[in-house]
């Protein structure tokens, strides 16, 4: 019996060395953790518990018979985050670069059944070069197998991708099919195809980090939600979107303990909106002195900032925030921010957290570009996903919401359970100046004809109270009333029951 304890023992040591010390060490010479520092270092202290330590791969061409290791490049597991359950995967570079070979992704697979099985969220971290190509198509089959599952999991279990090294060919889909993709700065990039091959077959000289790095996939392609200087800041903060997110479908909402007040008005708010119907002002300051502490989780904060989408809380319980950004072309919808914010009203609907939108959108971004790149199919995501969305749904008008924007942001008409407005809303089909100019066509060669219709139009139109007479706003409340408002409509709806006509799936326009 000793001996074998001790051959445990010298496995499980061979196996957490990895590739080696000297491939540790490179790895940290290149500012990044290995993958069992990153597993230890996001879950709760000595909770990891392994699976499949002593996998190897099965290949016997190209002299890989002659090259094993325990692991075969990715540690699976699962443990614990502030107590709550997750399943997690590193890829470890310093085995076979990382590369997914069979037993690489039947490693995957398993957990990912695992998580499906057990209902609870899992975030994979990715460092690896690709598909092993010395196994040819048995990788390629590993690589699908893998999709499928996260094609099943989705919408059923929160699924976490952070990437932390080189993520190309077959690496990248898995994570384009999950809820959220985070990067590192400097050390992370992700494309289908490298350098190397956009030279041949582009003739295009291109970097790593200009082709694919956090710069790009956070700002121009949207691929990523978020980027982190490296890799102790983007794990811990992992740990905190854990902690707001349910654990699958059919959980509660994560509640924590709240000592801040719903009860004490915030007077700075009834300041906020200027009194220049033009001047920009910072949407967020809103959502902060909303939510529990001023604790938001911005998602995608660097793309289509002209709205932002991320998560609270409100009375300790985890709420996701959807506002048109004034700050940045006005807080105009266009194709990319709509596209941005129908995939946070999707997940927060998937997962049964509640929406809360504050609205001040002057329309949709005119031009050529727009229209030419599908701004109609893009906008109607967003018009569809909150139309189909069941969860608890309050609405705060702050300043404009004209024309068909109005509808498109969690209007009553879409099924909003409470909608708001501050007195300073402007409720219209378009602005002032650029109505009268229509209706009164005959007259805007006289500049004092067109102020007095202007000023007339503004009083029967530009204001919240044509709406509420019509029942589209449940009522007009104070800016400072605004947190409070929020929470005791949070609570009216938690018991909320809505759902739709059966259908396998719907056909949102893609």
């Amino acid at each position: 019996m000793k001996d074998v304890l001790l051959e445990l023992q010298e496995r499980r040591a061979e196996a957490k060395i990895g590739g080696g010390q000297k491939r540790i060490d490179v790895q940290h010479s290149r500012g990044k953790l290995t993958a069992r520092e990153r597993i230890a270092t996001f879950l709760d202290d000595g909770a990891f518990e392994e699976f499949d330590m002593f996998v190897q791969h099965r290949c016997t061409d190209f002299g890989m018979e002659e090259t094993k290791i325990p692991g075969d490049g990715v540690i699976t597991g699962w443990g614990t985050v502030n107590g709550r359950k997750v399943f997690v995967f590193a890829k470890d570079f310093t085995v076979f670069g990382g590369s997914l070979s069979e037993a690489h992704a039947a490693k995957i697979t398993k957990l990912q059944d695992m998580a499906l099985r057990n209902r609870a969220p899992i975030i994979g971290f990715y460092d690896a070069g690709g598909a092993r190509i010395q196994e040819g198509v048995a990788a390629l089959g590993g690589y699908a197998e893998v999709f499928q599952r996260n094609i099943l999991a989705s919408g059923v279990i929160p699924q976490i991708s952070v990437i932390m090294g080189p993520c190309a060919g077959g690496d990248v889909y898995s994570p384009a099919m999950t809820d959220f993709i985070f990067m590192v700065r400097d050390t992370s990039y992700m494309f289908v195809t490298g350098p190397d091959v956009v030279k041949t077959v582009t003739n295009e000289t291109v970097t790593a980090e200009q082709l694919g790095g956090a710069s790009i996939h956070t700002t121009k392609s949207s691929i990523a939600d978020g980027a982190y200087e490296n890799d102790v800041e983007a794990l811990l903060q992992m740990r905190r979107l854990i902690d707001l997110l349910p654990l699958s479908n059919t959980s509660e909402v994560p509640e924590i303990d709240n000592f801040q007040p719903i009860d004490v008005p915030d007077k700075s708010l009834d300041l906020v909106i200027p009194d220049n119907a033009n001047k920009p002002y910072d949407i967020k300051e809103v959502i902060l002195k909303t939510i529990d502490e001023g604790d938001f989780f911005e998602i995608q904060a660097t793309f289509a900032a002209n709205i932002v989408c991320g998560f609270g809380r409100v009375e300790g319980r985890t709420v996701g925030f959807v506002a048109n950004q004034p700050m940045v072309l006005a807080g105009v919808l266009d194709s990319d921010a709509s596209r941005k914010a129908a995939r946070f009203v999707r997940f927060c609907d998937c997962f049964g957290i509640p929406i809360v939108t504050f609205v001040d959108v002057p329309g949709f971004l005119p031009g050529t570009a727009q229209e030419y790149g599908g701004l109609i199919k893009h906008g109607a995501k967003l018009l569809f996903a909150y139309g189909e969305a069941t969860v608890p749904k309050v609405t705060i008008i702050t300043r404009k919401a004209y024309g068909g924007a109005y509808d498109v942001m969690a209007s009553k008409h879409l099924r909003g359970d409470l909608n708001y407005a501050w007195p300073s809303a402007e409720i219209a089909v378009m602005g002032a100046k650029g109505a009268v100019e229509i209706i009164h066509r005959k007259d805007v060669g006289d500049p004092d004809k067109i102020a007095a219709h202007t000023k007339k139009y503004e009083e029967r139109f530009l204001s919240p109270f044509v709406a509420a007479e019509r029942g589209y706003i449940d009522e007009v409340i104070m800016p400072h009333s605004t947190r409070k408002r929020v929470a005791t409509g949070l609570r009216l709806l938690r018991e909320k029951n809505l759902t739709n006509p059966w259908k396998k799936h719907d056909n949102i326009p893609l």
